[in-house]
């Protein structure tokens, strides 16, 4: 005569343990997965970047962290708006970061603070009315391959009224995102619309 024999707990726990462990070996393998892809995004494609000065008020404000995308412009065109970060020309040590207000080839000039390009006035939505100046420059024809650069903080800012316009090869990155302070936290192009709300 046979019997059905129920095995020990001991046993049932043994069985259920290395189940376990393999699972929970999957997760930290996914994990550090995981973890390894956005190291080499961030090392390879993102820069971190302290912004140093305030001649991007509102948008962006002094000691903030920022992300800078390295290797977008070998896939799209460097365009009107633009916040890029570059380096100064006339050192070539250090970084600015400024927003592209016109192209190569482009008629460029200022009339009482006012941005004309080609002639045609130009809005600009992201300057704050306090941070206008009443200066004035040009006419100015941008060179091929090159690129005028100003502050939004036009009163406080050091550009290509400055120190002319920028080559491209100098252009090494896109500012993308905001990460500290926290409360600036976000895409670049929505702590724009932050910076235009709180402005008016």
């Amino acid at each position: 005569m046979t019997m059905d024999q129920q095995a020990p707990a001991g046993d049932e726990k043994e069985r259920t343990h290395p189940a376990f462990r393999d699972e929970l070996r999957s997760w930290a393998r996914d994990l550090l997965i995981a973890v390894g892809l956005a190291a080499v995004i961030i090392v390879f494609l993102y820069q971190p970047v302290k912004v140093e000065g305030t001649s991007m008020v509102p948008l962006l404000s002094d000691q903030e962290r920022i992300f800078v995308n390295k290797f977008v412009y070998r896939f799209e065109p460097i365009q009107r708006g633009d916040v890029v970060v570059f380096w100064y020309p006339l050192d070539r040590s250090k970084s600015f970061i400024k927003r592209v207000v016109a192209l190569p080839g482009e008629l460029v000039e200022m009339r009482d603070g006012k941005l004309y390009v080609n002639s045609r006035l130009l809005p600009e939505q992201f300057v704050p009315r306090e941070y206008l100046d009443s200066s004035s420059f040009g006419p100015y024809t941008i060179p091929d391959d090159q690129y005028f650069v100003m502050g939004d903080h036009r009163s406080s800012s050091n550009d290509s009224r400055v120190f002319g316009p920028v080559p491209r090869e100098a252009i090494y990155g896109k500012a993308v995102f905001a990460y500290w302070p926290f409360d600036r936290f976000g895409v670049i192009s929505e702590t724009l619309t932050h910076a235009q709300n709180s402005s008016k």
